[in-house]
């Protein structure tokens, strides 16, 4: 008998990528780039949705993908309100949330991608699992200077949960018996400090806290960014734009593709191998806040996403951190596997997902 299809969707800043299972098995990925020109056009990030729609179905249709044979598509979940961990059905409520949510992030597009292709074929269910909003802070993590503004748990929870289960099971030891520190480095940079199986505290990766990234600012000086917003130099749209989408390597070096700048460092770009350097410097100054976190007791520290496959970098990395914890590295992203492992345990019936209200 035939395993019935999964279709996992992931719309990260600078790419889409998919990937379709027939149960465990893997029959097809892609990793599909955006440019800053393929993106510039769309004022907002909703306004991106039928442009990736239709890259991902013409993907599928070039791979020779039999659409009606898919009986779950599941979508790397949005900003959504905070959330348990777990898969969640996509509703009404659900894609109103995300077609509205404060804060815009092309995971946003997951769950509304998923439910229109799982609409268009004969027998499939859409859902989204470990959205970035998955929350398990501690009391203390939630507390900001300022009574007005909240700490708040948004990150690349499917990711940073799949790597730090997949190390788990690589020692052979529970995931909530370790203390971990996960660095996912992509388009957006998160690290988190995992105490046995909970993410209790992790920067807020999409606008404004934690290192720069290929496209975010992080952290900046409030004070600068106050008088600069009340300039009447810049619009609301403009100033968001330099925190998300045009900040980091993109504002820095005029590219938001790491490869790139991996490659200007080694043909000698002095200005490339400062900003490099710095952003591996901010990376490892949030390890150490996340060790802190952790009071010490650090079992490891994993480096995932992307640029984790710059092995100068790496290099490094391992200079600033590991007299805090070894370091273990997986390039790339575990999301694909762990967005359709998500979706057969439902097909499955081994568990049940969540209704979201």
């Amino acid at each position: 008998m035939e395993e019935k299809r999964i279709l996992a969707i992931n719309p990260g800043s600078t790419s889409t990528k998919i990937a379709v299972y027939a149960g465990t098995k893997l029959l097809f990925l892609k990793n599909i780039k955006h440019s800053v020109e393929d993106l510039a056009n769309f004022k907002e990030i909703t306004d991106q949705f039928d442009f990736r729609k239709e890259v991902i179905l013409r993907e599928l249709k070039e791979a020779e993908i039999d659409l009606d044979k898919i009986k779950i598509v599941v979508g790397r979940g949005g900003i959504l309100k905070p959330v348990p961990s777990g898969v969640f059905k996509i509703n009404e409520k659900m894609k109103h949330d995300l077609i509205h949510a404060e804060k815009k992030h092309a995971s946003n597009l997951g769950g509304l991608i998923a439910d229109d292709i799982a609409k268009s074929l004969p027998d499939a269910q859409a859902y989204i699992a470990d959205p970035v909003v998955v929350d398990e802070f501690h009391d203390l993590a939630r507390i900001s200077g300022h009574p007005l503004f909240q700490r708040v748990s948004i990150f690349h929870a499917l990711n940073q949960k799949a790597v730090a289960r997949k190390y788990a099971k690589s020692i052979d030891k529970p995931y909530e018996k370790l203390n971990l520190i996960v660095a996912h480095l992509g388009g957006g940079i998160s690290i988190g400090a995992h105490r046995e199986g909970k993410v209790i505290d992790v920067n807020q990766a999409i606008d404004g806290e934690g290192p720069f990234s290929p496209e975010r600012s992080g952290t900046l000086p409030v004070g600068d960014v106050i008088t600069m917003a009340f300039s009447g130099k810049y619009t609301i749209e403009e100033m968001r734009k330099m925190v998300t989408g045009k900040g980091g390597f993109a504002a820095h070096l005029g590219t938001n593709d790491a490869y790139e700048v991996e490659k200007r460092v080694e043909a000698g770009d002095k200005h490339a191998e400062l900003i490099h350097c710095a952003m591996a410097y901010q990376i490892g100054k949030f390890i150490g806040a996340m060790a802190t976190v952790l009071k010490g007791k650090v079992d490891a520290i994993i480096i995932t996403g992307g640029i984790a496959y710059n092995k100068p970098f790496i290099v490094i990395m391992r200079e600033i951190c590991e007299w805090i914890a070894p370091i273990i590295v997986y390039p790339g992203e575990d999301e694909m596997e762990a967005l359709s492992m998500n979706g057969l345990m439902v097909l499955n019936k081994e568990i049940e997902p969540i209704e979201y209200v």
